[in-house]
């Protein structure tokens, strides 16, 4: 079978079982289907997405946290003329019951499948039910989400930091997380300990790597050979 009919049996089972749930949706683009579960549904439309007979998503391949604001937009603009300093600084400002996200990628073995689900958090008290209890794997993934965007999963057993120290200030993925960071540690010789400061680095602006036009790099090229003037042989020294 090939990925095009799987993905039309997918699909196909996806709209009989869930057919009557008009607020979850889901679209089909570049070889990948992609689910979108409002976010009070999740925790059941996952349970049915692993114990469904046609489906079996056995296996919780990852979690992930987004943070939609500023989507789509770039703070440099280049092109192969050269370098653009225009900043444009007009912010995208999503819905309140949108600006974060979560996804989840699950494969089912025994029908060779994959899936992307995506539920939208709010963004004041972005909190999600957690699928630790159907798939365990899922326990390290929600506490990086959690860690690192400040999303928090309802039901995780140990919901703590996992890649932050446990003193730290903010989630760092953020969009709206200063570059610079929050504070700064150091030692200190007299107190012999650690100790946290305010954050002293000053912001820079950084410039971007420039791409230009370069014909070395097309298809075909290849380099012109140096012309080779042509010498006539001396004939022998008179005596």
């Amino acid at each position: 079978m090939t990925l095009a009919e799987r993905l039309d049996e997918l699909a196909d089972e996806l709209e009989e079982i869930f057919e009557e749930e008009e607020d979850i949706s889901f679209n089909r683009e570049l070889e990948e289907i992609t689910l979108e579960v409002p976010r009070d549904k999740l925790f059941e439309t996952m349970k049915t997405l692993r114990n469904a007979r046609s489906l079996q998503f056995d296996t919780c391949i990852d979690v992930c946290g987004v943070d939609l604001s500023a989507y789509g937009m770039s703070e440099w603009a280049t092109s192969n003329d050269g370098f653009c300093r225009g900043v444009d600084r007009r912010m995208f400002s999503p819905e309140p019951a949108s600006r974060f996200a979560v996804v989840y990628h699950l494969l089912s073995v025994v029908k060779n499948h994959r899936i992307r689900v995506k539920t939208l958090l709010d963004s004041d008290y972005p909190v999600v039910d957690s699928v630790v209890d159907l798939w365990a794997a899922a326990n390290w993934f929600e506490r990086e989400a959690f860690d690192l965007l400040g999303i928090l999963f309802q039901g995780h057993p140990d919901l703590r930091r996992i890649l932050t120290d446990y003193g730290f200030i903010g989630h760092p993925l953020r969009k709206d997380f200063p570059l610079e960071g929050e504070v700064e540690m150091r030692y200190d010789p007299e107190q012999r300990r650690v100790v946290y400061e305010p954050v002293s680095i000053e912001m820079r602006t950084l410039v971007p790597r420039v791409i230009r036009h370069d014909n070395r790099y097309e298809e075909g090229w290849k380099p012109e050979e140096p012309e080779v003037e042509e010498v006539e042989e001396e004939g022998e020294a008179d005596v």
